[in-house]
This record gives C-alpha cells, structure tokens and sequence, in this order.
C-alpha cells in the first residue's frame, strides 16, 4: 500500500493528545503550545461511583499523550480514571502510552519513616506499569527518588527555571535577596534557585510532630534584613509553610515572597496565605486554581503556567520514537 507519510491525515494519527478530567485548563494550554487540538475521549461517571473511558476515535498504531494530574478532592476518582484511560488505549491498539502527570499524587510517602506505613509513591508507580503505561513525563517529583520506582523512563521537569525568571523580571537585588528552603530535604532545589538568581542560600531546620503539622527549631543561613525567597514542591494546607515564615520573620527577615510548584490548598490554606507576613505566593497552574482566587482584588496568590514546558518535553519524547516505529502501523484502521 503507497501511503504519503508527511500527509496532514497520516500526520495526525501517529500523535494524539488527550486530557482527563482533573486538569482541563493545562491540558488546552499544552495543546495550544503543540498547535494541535485536544482529541476526543468520553469520560463519564456511572451512579455508583465507577469510571467509563472510550476513546471517540481510533488510537490504533498511534503515541497516545493523556494529561492527568493526580490531585483534587477526587484525588482517587482521577488517578483511576488515568489507569482506566491508559487500559482503554492499549486494548484499543495503541503504538505507546504516555502519562503526562503534572501533579503526581501520594508522592509525599516514599519511604517508611516509621513501622507498618505504606510506600504509597511505588505502589502508584506499580500501578501505572500494570496498566500499560510506556512513559511518564511528570513536574517537580517530592523526592527524585521516586524516579527509581519506575522501570519504564520517567521525564521529570523542574519549574525552577520559570521562578527564577519571574523573580528576575521584579528585580529584587541579588545582593539583599536570600532563597529559603523550607527544610533540609528541599536544600538542593533551593540552592539551585539560588544559583539561578546570584543570592545567598538559608535553610530552616523543622520537626513535624504529625501530619499537616511542622515545627520550625532554626534557620541556618543569614536572613535579618533581606529579602526572601521561600521554595517548596507543594503546599497543602499552609500550616508548615506558614509556621517557618513567622519563624523567619521572628529573625529579621525583611520582605518575604513564597514560589510552590504544587499550590494544593487543601482547607484554610488560603485563608492562612492571605493573613501571612507575605508579600504574594507564586504557583504553577500544574494543580487547577479557582478562578475567583486569582482575581480577587486583595489576592496574594499568583499563577504561572508550565505549559510550555510540557508542550517541549512531549516534543522531545516524540522525537525518541524510533521513525520505523511511527511508520510501522498501517494508521488508516
């Protein structure tokens, strides 16, 4: 059979992207930095709590991308609906399967920090492989750890770069500007943003007596008078984050602003942000926002978008298909 491979037909069925239902605003964004639609899914929800997927066009021979963030109130109902899309697909013939997890979900239990706990960010890992997933491309893991649960390649992105440059564009002053990591196993991502942006590094020493809950014992690192920059992967329901920054402001600290790839906000999280010591607190739009937060007048909460980061990042995971791989399928069944 003579087929025309730079044909748009031809084109368009070796790639499909498609959204969940946690985070649709991302997933247009990603698709309009890809120049290509969205492709059809149908998702529905049955009286008794179960999920349905079918694809509304064929995903045979084809590198399916679904984009699902782990996270919500329906934090479950949204990683099943990935394992449930990722089966659909591969029963419906697809080349690959491709999990595009902005917010990847039970991350914070990866290890056993004490006897009989769960290590909930492998049994997630497990979980994904048993369903078919070939790929994931994922933002600002907990702990890079959780990259070694996989045996299939895992993409992880950072929002570092895009925090950087937001601060850069406020010129704060590198010389009086200071980058906070929240704890010691945030040390790391902290310094390299503080590297970024030419500032001095501090790190708060804290003790978390149980869960939601933190105890900051001391800074390590000068801070009186200067402006800082606190970084963290998440923030929940605020109260560690906003116990450390009337830590900081107890030492001195002049004006402090907060940068969290993952803005959750589960609770009174943005009730304790708004009455913070704060000057705002930038997120990514990797976990969905209320409108009406951004666009409330007195608001501290901001919003970037790490779209085009994953519009590159799926770029560059196409281009490692092999091409008699993409060609292999006859793409018109």
């Amino acid at each position: 059979m003579n087929r025309d491979l730079n044909s748009p037909k031809t084109m368009e069925k070796r790639f499909q992207l498609f959204s969940g239902r946690s985070n649709p605003v991302l997933a247009q964004r990603i698709a309009t930095a890809l120049g290509v639609d969205l492709s059809g899914l149908a998702l529905e929800t049955f009286a008794n709590g179960e999920i349905y997927a079918r694809y509304d066009q064929t995903v045979r021979g084809t590198d399916v991308f679904f984009i699902q963030s782990i996270v919500g109130q329906n934090v479950n109902d949204m990683f099943m609906e990935l394992l449930i899309a990722c089966d659909a697909a591969k029963r419906g013939s697809c080349r690959s399967f491709c999990a595009v997890i902005p917010h990847y979900g039970y991350a914070r239990q990866d290890r056993k920090a004490a006897p009989r706990e769960p290590i909930t960010a492998r049994l997630v890992a497990n979980l994904l492989e048993t369903a078919g997933v070939d790929k994931v491309i994922t933002l600002d893991l907990h702990t890079n750890t959780i990259q070694g649960f996989f045996d299939k390649p895992v993409n992880q992105l950072t929002a570092l770069p895009l925090f950087a440059s937001y601060y850069r564009q406020k010129d704060l002053g590198p010389e009086t500007l200071c980058v906070v990591s929240p704890d010691v196993g945030r040390a790391k991502a902290a310094k390299k943003l503080s590297d970024m942006l030419g500032c001095s590094l501090a790190i708060a020493h804290k003790g978390r007596p149980k869960h939601n809950m933190a105890e900051v014992t001391g800074i390590i690192g000068e801070i009186a008078g200067k402006t800082c920059i606190v970084n963290d992967d998440m923030i929940d329901t605020g109260g560690t984050l906003v116990a450390g920054i009337k830590e900081l402001k107890k030492l001195g600290a002049g004006d402090i602003y907060v940068c969290s790839t993952h803005g959750i906000f589960s609770g009174p999280a943005i009730e304790r942000l708004q009455a913070a010591p704060i000057m705002e607190c930038v997120v990514t739009d990797a976990v969905p926002l209320d409108p009406a937060v951004l666009e409330a007048p007195d608001t501290k909460i901001k919003q970037i978008s790490v779209a085009e980061e994953f519009a590159e990042a799926i770029r560059r995971v196409y281009d490692e298909i092999p091409v008699s791989a993409m060609f292999g399928a006859d793409l018109n069944l």
